[in-house]
């Protein structure tokens, strides 16, 4: 309830309980005992009792009767709409949603459905932090707490405004995350699908909350799976976590001793090895480490070295941020990713294509190089055509920040770039002094014609945007052979971009090789497009679920996921989860 019976209704009670047990008494008396038949003193005890115990079960209806016309008048007059409007002046947009439906409220009526409302908003307020949320923010004991005292028309008003503001703030973190991401890191260039206010509004006012809340997460395999991993690593940290000593030397198929020991127990401490006596580095234990490697990006060698021994040495508290974090930028991108869509994981250095769920097409890539402006950002767009033989234009800030320095040192430096003057005309290197120019006054652009040895390969796929990233072929081929390929000055290379090609125009061609070998064949820049364009989404996911459901880990290349987790401890993530 609201708000308590005033003391007219105590009042009220007073006399009703005089009168309904007169009454009954009076009435029922002779009824009572010709029924049961007593004529003792002990009868008429029972049966006073019994008429008393009537009495108050009338008088709770009557008063429930009483309370729930009374709240329905108190939430239907101006002094709770002034209320209302007065504690939403700063949302106007909230104030014409309730101006449209005649103020009628969401939370604080007495009706069954805004009853069962009100209830459901304040468990799932309740459970908030199971979604990496800031239940603070939502201060749940405080709307309960004002929920109970409210007495007044007045006081509904401003209970109404609160509960609303907190829904509104509650719907839009679960949906769309808490943190805004170019607030975080200005490369998360990722337009996140904010609903309107109104929209929730609307909704939860039409439909049942169970299934209005349940909409709101996202419905990724990703994010359930992922919850379930939180909880995993939640119920380690408890029990206290894996706290395993680790060996400082390399550790190969064949060893034995000691160091094998520690190794051998981190394993079976993480899941990934039965348990064993066994001081032998021996096949069940190779196995278990190269799954290992596998599931945190590394080389499948079955050696145990520095890299290895780096990833074993990660917290369960370590993880459970990355995964926190995954959390959250699953919020980002909950949207429809396209039936048929390619996910680059930069952190993974992986292109995959996917059609109706089904993984049917990946391959390795090479990404951006850790350090200002040559760092892969993260967005979403869409592949619209394919260009073979494709030119080089150099992206004028390497021209400027990268090339010009060192042409200036060896104008023969990069010679396999023309100039380009401002008439697009090609002009020899040998009528320029490069030395004459600084970045602001250099009036060439640097191009590289199309072939094998061009820095886009054979074929690049377009989704223009306007970071200039897309993906590409390379000749440089061996960094491909390499754990962490960050190389690049932004754009994605491909280590199988034919094949991807293929993948890509099979929708359209019986004879996909065929249409861009021919392509290709010409030696000329062609532009090959795509009937049906593939959504492209550039993720960062240090924590995620692969094909097989199983929870892979990846190395945070760029630090994005170290500032994010930061600041949604800022932002009121409670981290008790973290110390156990």
């Amino acid at each position: 309830m609201f708000f308590r019976c005033s003391k007219i209704c105590l009042s009220i009670q007073d006399f009703l309980d005089i009168f309904f047990f007169w009454f009954m008494k009076k009435r029922l008396w002779r009824i009572i005992f010709v029924k049961i038949k007593i004529k003792t003193i002990w009868g008429s005890i029972v049966a006073n009792s019994i008429l008393r115990a009537l009495s108050y079960r009338i008088l709770i209806v009557f008063c429930s009767l009483f309370y729930a016309s009374s709240s329905f008048a108190m939430v239907n007059n101006d002094e709770f709409r002034i209320s209302l409007v007065n504690s939403l002046s700063e949302n106007s947009e909230i104030i014409r949603f309730y101006k449209n439906k005649g103020f009628q409220p969401l939370w604080v009526g007495n009706d069954r459905k805004t009853r069962e409302r009100r209830l459901y908003f304040f468990k799932e307020l309740k459970n908030a932090s199971k979604h990496v949320l800031p239940a603070l923010r939502y201060d749940l004991d405080y709307l309960k707490r004002q929920a109970r005292s409210a007495k007044s028309s007045s006081d509904l008003g401003l209970t109404e405004a609160l509960i609303t503001l907190k829904f509104i703030d509650y719907s839009s973190n679960l949906q769309t995350g808490v943190l805004k991401p170019s607030s975080v890191d200005k490369e998360i260039v990722r337009k996140v699908p904010y609903r309107t206010t109104t929209a929730y509004l609307e909704t939860i006012r039409s439909v049942p909350p169970a299934d209005f809340f349940r909409g709101l997460q996202p419905q990724s395999k990703q994010y359930s799976l992922l919850l379930q991993e939180k909880l995993r690593l939640e119920k380690i940290i408890a029990q206290g976590g894996w706290n395993s000593d680790l060996p400082d030397e390399l550790i190969r198929p064949g060893d034995v001793g000691e160091k094998v020991v520690l190794l051998r127990n981190a394993l079976i401490k993480r899941g990934y090895l039965e348990r064993t006596s066994s001081e032998v580095y021996d096949g069940n234990l190779r196995r278990a480490v190269q799954l290992f490697q596998l599931r945190h990006g590394l080389a499948p060698d079955g050696i145990a070295g520095p890299a290895t021994f780096s990833e074993i040495a990660k917290t369960a508290q370590e993880r459970l941020a990355s995964v926190l974090v995954a959390l959250e930028r699953e919020k980002w991108t909950n949207f429809d990713f396209g039936s048929r869509h390619v996910i680059v994981n930069l952190p993974d250095f992986s292109t995959k294509l996917f059609e109706n769920g089904a993984l049917i097409f990946e391959t390795r890539n090479v990404i951006g190089t850790p350090v200002d402006e040559q760092r892969t950002p993260e967005f979403s767009d869409v592949i619209e055509h394919l260009i073979t033989n494709p030119t080089w234009n150099v992206p004028k800030s390497i021209t400027l920040k990268e090339y010009l320095p060192e042409m200036q040192e060896d104008p023969l430096a990069h010679d396999y770039l023309e100039l380009i003057d401002l008439d697009r005309e090609i002009v020899p290197r040998d009528l320029v002094d490069f030395n004459e120019y600084d970045e602001d006054t250099f009036p060439y652009d640097l191009k590289q014609f199309p072939s094998i040895t061009n820095a886009l390969g054979l074929v690049k796929f377009m989704f223009p945007n306007q970071y200039s990233i897309y993906l590409h072929d390379t000749p440089s081929k061996p960094l491909f052979d390499l754990e962490v390929r960050a190389f690049s000055h932004g754009c994605i290379r491909l280590q199988k971009p034919f094949e991807f090609a293929y993948e890509l125009l099979k929708p359209q061609t019986e004879d996909p090789k065929s249409t861009f070998n021919d392509a290709i064949a010409t030696g000329e820049e062609t532009v090959v497009y795509l009937r049906q364009p593939v959504p492209v989404h550039l993720i960062y996911r240090t924590a995620f679920v692969d094909e097989l459901g199983v929870i892979n880990y990846r190395r945070d290349i760029y630090g994005r996921d170290a500032a994010i987790y930061q600041a949604l401890i800022k932002a009121g993530i409670q981290a008790e989860s973290f110390s156990g």
